[in-house]
């Protein structure tokens, strides 16, 4: 038997029976239109993926005026946006994938350029350093504004409504972002969230609204429809946090009482700067399915998986460039590197033209 036979092999992921445990990881890049409808290039692009277990779909708003993505990344917060969407996973559920849609809110890593003018919102009035790629060039993130306790519930409603959405576009579940220096990430690490209400200070507090927001999308799904992803080491967008370990242990501890169908746990750092096992701490508290991401080769996955460590793996980058990724790993085919200049462009090239076998 191969080292690599168990990537191959049925798992059940909360109510979804998948066909291996190879997933497609959420991967944003930019191909909708400039009113964030999914377009039919989404629908191919995706469809040439469908042999993957899962299909995590990309970062997508859950409610306007929130755009990070240099104004065409997808949203699920209206008719057409529903309609576009109902394209996709009809192409994929046609090649016998399964897929389920990432509900994001960008919160200050948003940029007024990309939002008519609206100024983003976060925890507290913290600025990411750095640039943002806007259509009037590169520009600094701006100071964002800290959301009034009363607006809280308004964040929460807007992830309930996407869920329902989510639904009637077709998907077969949901995953909440709460990763990535994003709005649920800001309020949860220390480094952003400076608040002094209810949703500061403690590690209750500061996990309070993602564990409101999953709640609220449980209604809509069930929990063995809701994936959760976190990445408590990664410093992208000006993101860190006292204590990682224990902020891992409380918030997955929490996710597990849910029983949420599976948490996406992302266990290194982008920029290598924070370091420690995230993922350890991550599996001694959760029961159900651990989706392991971040620089994973078949082989250590796979290795993962036999200790337990993990129960499947997501990749992202070599999804860029590889559709046919199950097919390849199977018969030891080498993998395409992605052309990173093509990641954000809206075109079809470095999109939907790699070879599919």
């Amino acid at each position: 038997m191969s080292q690599l036979e168990t990537l191959f092999a049925p798992i059940k992921i909360g109510s979804l029976e998948l066909k291996n445990k190879i997933v497609m990881a959420p991967l944003t890049r930019c191909r909708a239109d400039e009113n964030h409808n999914p377009t039919d290039m989404m629908a191919e692009y995706y469809a040439q993926r469908a042999s993957a277990g899962l299909i995590i779909a990309e970062a997508t708003m859950v409610m306007e005026h929130n755009s990070a993505f240099g104004g065409r990344e997808p949203g699920i917060y209206s008719g057409a946006q529903i309609l576009g969407w109902k394209k996709v996973t009809e192409a994929v559920h046609q090649k016998g994938g399964k897929i389920v849609l990432q509900l994001w809110h960008g919160g200050r890593a948003c940029h007024p350029f990309l939002n008519h003018d609206h100024v983003p919102v976060a925890p507290s009035a913290i600025a990411i350093k750095g640039e943002i790629l806007t259509p009037k060039g590169k520009v600094p993130y701006v100071t964002p504004r800290a959301l009034d306790l009363k607006e809280i519930p308004t964040i929460v409603e807007g992830f309930k409504t996407a869920a329902k959405n989510a639904q009637a576009a077709g998907f077969d579940g949901v995953e909440i972002h709460g990763a990535n220096g994003y709005l649920l990430d800001q309020f949860m690490r220390d480094s952003a969230n400076k608040r002094t209400d209810l949703y500061g200070g403690s590690l209750e507090n500061r996990c309070r609204l993602l564990l409101e927001v999953t709640k609220a999308v449980i209604d809509i799904w069930g929990a063995d429809k809701v994936g959760v992803r976190l990445s408590p080491l990664n410093s992208f967008n000006s993101m860190s946090d006292a204590n990682p370990l224990k902020l891992t242990a409380y918030v997955v501890s929490e996710l597990n009482k849910l029983k949420v169908a599976y948490l996406h746990m992302m266990r290194s750092d982008f920029l290598g700067i924070q370091k420690g096992d995230v993922l350890t701490q991550a599996r001694e508290a959760f029961k159900g399915t651990i989706i392991g991401n971040m620089g994973y080769s078949p082989e250590e996955a796979a290795g993962s998986i036999e200790k337990g460590l993990i129960n499947a793996v997501a990749f992202g980058h070599l999804y860029v460039s590889n559709p046919n990724l199950v097919e390849k790993i199977k018969n030891g085919v080498a993998l395409i590197e992605p052309d990173q200049n093509t990641y954000y462009t809206n075109e079809a090239k470095g999109y939907t033209d790699y070879p599919l076998n």
